[in-house]
C-alpha cells in the first residue's frame, strides 16, 4: 500500500519497538523477539511483518501500544494498513496456546 504522508517526508524515521511471541518468535534475529527499530514514516504493519519475513497466514494478534488491531482470525482481517508512528510497540504473536487445565489461554 502506497501512502503518502508529505512531500518532504523522505528522510523522516520513527522508532518503534517489536515484540515477538509465540509461534512468531521463529522470526526473531540475533537481536531477540524484542528489539528496537527506526522505520521510514508511513510504514504501515504490513510492510513490518514484510520487513520482519513473517508470513501473513501465521498471524493471529497483532497489538499496537496494546490495542488489537486483528478482528479477525489468523490470516484473516489484519489492519496491516495501520500507520505505524513514532513511539509505537507492535507485537506480532501466532496463535495462542490454550491450556485445559488451566481454562485460558497461555501467554
Amino acid at each position: 500500500m502506497n501512502i503518502q504522508i508529505g512531500h518532504n517526508s523522505q528522510d523522516v524515521v520513527v522508532k518503534v519497538e517489536v515484540r515477538l511471541f509465540n509461534s512468531i518468535v521463529k522470526y526473531a534475529d540475533a537481536e531477540g523477539p524484542r528489539r528496537q527499530l527506526a522505520l521510514p514514516a508511513g510504514t504501515t504493519v504490513g510492510e513490518l511483518a514484510e520487513r520482519l519475513r513473517i508470513p501473513r497466514d501465521e498471524l493471529f494478534l497483532v497489538l499496537v501500544n496494546g490495542r488489537d488491531i486483528t478482528p479477525g482470525l489468523v490470516g484473516g482481517d489484519i489492519k496491516d494498513y495501520h500507520l505505524i508512528e513514532d513511539g509505537d510497540v507492535v507485537a506480532f504473536s501466532g496463535a495462542v496456546p490454550y491450556s485445559y487445565g488451566y481454562g485460558a489461554p497461555v501467554v
